[in-house]
């Protein structure tokens, strides 16, 4: 079953001006990091529980923008997760359970 939940990153995060000034984006070490903590908060699940074992980047998030994240069970025990901007893929991926790296 396909799950949703909303990412809020505010617009004052610390990460924005440094990266990059005067055209300030998320760093994607962030948004995964995000991602991660929203999915084992839906999943009652530590985050220690599972690691990145894919990760792409398919657009820049700027401050203030609102974040939409997917994530489905896979049989296997992965996790597959999309988080989108404006119906856009900003960043797509799978989560291994943590004994299978």
């Amino acid at each position: 079953m396909i799950e949703h939940a909303l990412i809020e990153i505010p617009a004052a995060h610390p990460a924005f001006p440094g990266h990059f000034p005067g055209m300030p984006i998320l760093p994607g070490v962030v948004l995964l990091d995000e991602a991660l903590h929203a999915i084992a908060a839906a999943r009652g699940a530590d985050v220690p529980r599972y690691r990145i074992g894919s990760a792409k980047f398919l657009g820049v998030v700027r401050p203030g923008e609102a974040l939409e994240l997917t994530h489905e069970a896979l049989d296997n025990g992965s996790i597959r997760f999309t988080v989108s901007s404006a119906g856009r893929a900003v960043a797509t991926g799978v989560l291994l359970p943590a004994a299978r790296i």
